[in-house]
């Protein structure tokens, strides 16, 4: 049995929480971390064409896999810049039920 959609995240942001005291010749997010900001941007910017592309191309299989990877480097961003998860499930609990117009309206003010 998989593990549910929270457990996943939180254990995995966990992880990348613990990755900022790894050694960067151990870990690929230890080396990112090293790297710094740009670094992080980089690959963030890179697996965003990645993701889109995919979306183009029509391979279900393809999109999961480049979201996937998307939403990993979003991950260790927000680790990095030491944005707790729940600052994210917060602010995605905060929209729902808001229509999007009505919350796109809301920040141009």
């Amino acid at each position: 049995m998989l593990p549910a959609a929270p457990d996943v995240l939180n254990e995995l942001y966990a992880t990348l929480l613990e990755r900022k005291r790894a050694g960067a010749d151990v870990s690929y997010v230890a080396r990112l971390y090293r790297d710094g900001l740009d670094a992080i941007l980089k690959k963030l910017g890179e697996e965003t064409t990645e993701t889109v592309i995919a979306a183009k191309n029509g391979d279900p299989a393809a999109l999961v896999h480049e979201l996937a990877d998307l939403w990993f480097h979003s991950l260790v961003l927000m680790a990095a810049r030491d944005v707790p998860l729940s600052a994210l499930t917060e602010e995605l609990a905060r929209r729902r039920g808001r229509s999007g117009l009505d919350e796109k309206a809301a920040r141009s003010k």
